[in-house]
Parts: structure tokens; C-alpha cells; sequence
């Protein structure tokens, strides 16, 4: 029988095998899309539809990266993406970083009433305020502006980053912003120099995922800024690559795959910190 507290649990013999073989399965399955949407991407429309659709390209078409790249904007929409995901992953850490700070090391009457607040967040649909994030873009006169994209961006990311701080800060030992103030720290000296630092792991995590539904979000997108060109992101410059009475699909692909490049790179770089950082549950080690 195995002990409680042993640690995971160790496949052997058969057991192992057939896990071996599902994980296996369940990895080609998920990657296939992404291996079709590179081939998909150096065919042309006859391949595509007709004669390939599934295997190698017969030739293969670079020139559909050259066309993406120069004649479909890609670069102007490569720049709107970055800047916005940018936007909202600094502005998202700044608030939900200080907010956290409030409820967690401070007392102030209704603190626990305000993160339950922030916390209602993460349970209501973007389909349900889209009316309202455009009456509010709008009265704030933000409209054909990037920050049209990142406050919203901004404010429905928060409660997820909120939470995850709430865990690391939990986790700090009082005693130390005890030592700080005892040396002479003022409470913004010990924000920076004490907190800012131990909540790391929990940045990092928030950055990447922030960061990721930034670039992928299209629905707020289309609705902000779908007729305003020049603020147009990658997901948004993807279904406006649709011709009138033809389509080149060999060069959608390319944008599709120049799209999601950067998420997938972020992913296989960051993804062990990121694990590590939403299994550590906020632990202080030292």
C-alpha cells in the first residue's frame, strides 16, 4: 500500500505503458494544428482546397512570407499588438501589485469587501460588457487611441492577477517589513525594495499570461478598433486579409503562423517558471 505523503504516485510495468502511449497520442493531437497551419502556410490555393490539403507542399511557396510581410501590413499590426500587450501587462502588475499590497499588508475599513470585489471579476463573460467598455471608452474620449485596448484589457486581466499576488503576498513574513520600518523605511521604500522583489515568481506569471491574452484577444478588438486601420492588431489584421472576390490562403497562413509565433516562443521559454510559480502557493523560502 502506498504510504501517505510518499510523493507521486510511479506508473510500472503495463500502467506505464498505456500512460506512455496516451500521452503520446494526446501530444500529436494537440500539436498536429500547428504542424498543419506551417504547411498550410507554403502552399498556394490549388493545394490547399484541392490537391493537398493534409501533406508536404509540393512546392514550397517562401514567397507567401514575403507577401504577408510587405503587402498585408503585418508589420504595422505586429507593432499594435506589441504595444498593446505591453500596455496592459504593465498597467495590470502596477495596479493589481499595489491593490494587492493594500488588502493584504494594510488596514483600512472595507479592505476584504474590495478584494471580494476584484475577485467578482473573473466570473463575468466579456460578452456581457462589451456595450459598456465601448460607452465608457467613448466618455472618456479614447476611441482610435491604443489605450481604447489596454484599459479594458487592463481591467478584465486584473482579478486573475490580484489573486495570484494574494497567494505570494499571504506568504511574506510580517517580520520583515517590521525590520524595514524599525531601520527607518517609509512605506513606499518597503513596497520597492522588500515586496516588489520576493513576488517575482508571481510577476512573471502574470506577465506571460497577461501578456498572451492581450495578443490573442479578438472580440474587444473588433468591436474598439475593427474600423480603425491603423490600430488594427495581428488577430484583427488576420480576418481583414479576406479579399473581395479572392483570397490568397498560402499568405493568410503565413500571418497566422508570424501571429502566433511570439506566444509560442513566450510559452516554451517561460513555461517552467510559470508552473513553478502557481504551485509554490506564494511559499517565502529562506
Amino acid at each position: 500500500m502506498k504510504k501517505k505523503g510518499s510523493g507521486p504516485r510511479q506508473y510500472t510495468g503495463v500502467s506505464a505503458t498505456i500512460f506512455t502511449i496516451f500521452l503520446w497520442a494526446y501530444a500529436i493531437f494537440s500539436l498536429y494544428p500547428l504542424l498543419w497551419m506551417i504547411l498550410y502556410s507554403f502552399k498556394d490555393n490549388t493545394e490547399i482546397f484541392q490537391t493537398n490539403p493534409f501533406g508536404l507542399p509540393q512546392v514550397w511557396r517562401f514567397e507567401n512570407y514575403v507577401n504577408a510581410w510587405n503587402q498585408y501590413d503585418v508589420p504595422l499590426y505586429f507593432k499594435n499588438s506589441v504595444i498593446v500587450g505591453a500596455g496592459t501587462v504593465i498597467l495590470t502588475i502596477i495596479c493589481a501589485m499595489m491593490f494587492t499590497f493594500a488588502v493584504t499588508r494594510l488596514q483600512w475599513k472595507g479592505r476584504d469587501a474590495a478584494r471580494t470585489f476584484i475577485s467578482t471579476g473573473q466570473f463575468i463573460p466579456v460578452q456581457a460588457i462589451l456595450l459598456p467598455v465601448v460607452q465608457t471608452v467613448a466618455g472618456l474620449h479614447l476611441m482610435d487611441t491604443y489605450w481604447s485596448l489596454i484599459l479594458p484589457y487592463a481591467a478584465i486581466n486584473l482579478a486573475f492577477s490580484c489573486m495570484v499576488y494574494y497567494g505570494f503576498f499571504k506568504g511574506i513574513p510580517k517580520e520583515m517589513e517590521e525590520a524595514a520600518c524599525i531601520d527607518g523605511a517609509s512605506i513606499w521604500q518597503t513596497f520597492f525594495l522588500i515586496i516588489m522583489p520576493l513576488v517575482g515568481p508571481a510577476t512573471m506569471t502574470i506577465a506571460i499570461y497577461v501578456f498572451l491574452s492581450a495578443w490573442n484577444e479578438f472580440l474587444l478588438a473588433n468591436v474598439l478598433v475593427g474600423t480603425t486601420a491603423h490600430l488594427k492588431t495581428l488577430p484583427l489584421g488576420v480576418l481583414f486579409f479576406q479579399g473581395q472576390f479572392t483570397t490568397d490562403w498560402g499568405s493568410m497562413g503565413a500571418t497566422m503562423v508570424i501571429a502566433s509565433l511570439p506566444a509560442i516562443v513566450v510559452y516554451c521559454l517561460f513555461s517552467e517558471q510559470v508552473e513553478g510559480a502557481m504551485t509554490t502557493s506564494g511559499a517565502v523560502k529562506g
